[in-house]
């Protein structure tokens, strides 16, 4: 599968690339998400990949990540400069088959929006500054419409955090 060929042309050559945590304990499917990022030198990492679970963080951001010893992996604690990019995800529908989703995602170049890929199905865009992301999200509602995908968008959910919001206690309802 070539999915990941779009976020590969984003990273320059010779760039030193290091892994960074996201600690995503209220997330439907993961408790955490490693990010690809630029070390920049003290606590400061520049993202250099589309993030698949947490939310509020995106291609480009600066954030600040930190480690209680240096054999630990950085824990992102907070984004110190916003890059502009937005991120999408969606999930094609078993009925679409993978030449026929690259064939789709293929498209949304033409809105300055690239892709990364997980498996055959699930996608994180990433949405250039530029790009119109109500112009992006009109191609998307028309593909849900038809039933080939689901959406999300990938704003906060918590302030504060990257995590997904807390599933309410059905006792205090």
């Amino acid at each position: 599968m070539d999915a990941g060929k779009d976020a590969e042309k984003k990273v320059s050559e010779g760039e030193n690339l290091t892994k960074v945590h996201v600690d995503l304990p209220n997330h439907w499917a993961t408790g955490g998400e490693f990010i690809w990022a630029v070390d920049l030198s003290g606590d400061l990492y520049e993202i250099r990949n589309v993030p698949f679970y947490a939310y509020d963080l995106n291609y480009g951001d600066v954030v600040r990540a930190t480690s209680d010893t240096s054999d630990l992996i950085p824990e992102v604690k907070e984004v110190v400069r916003r890059s502009g990019h937005n991120t999408l995800r969606l999930f094609f529908k078993e009925s679409v088959d993978q030449s026929r989703s690259l064939e789709l995602l293929a498209t949304l170049r033409l809105l300055s929006a690239s892709y990364e890929g997980l498996n055959n199905f699930y996608f994180a865009l990433d949405l250039e500054p530029e790009a119109g992301v109500a112009e992006v999200r009109d191609v998307l509602d028309i593909w849900e419409k038809h039933g080939l995908i689901e959406y999300e968008t990938c704003e906060a959910r918590i302030q504060g955090g990257f995590d997904a919001a807390p599933e309410r206690d059905l006792e205090d309802t």
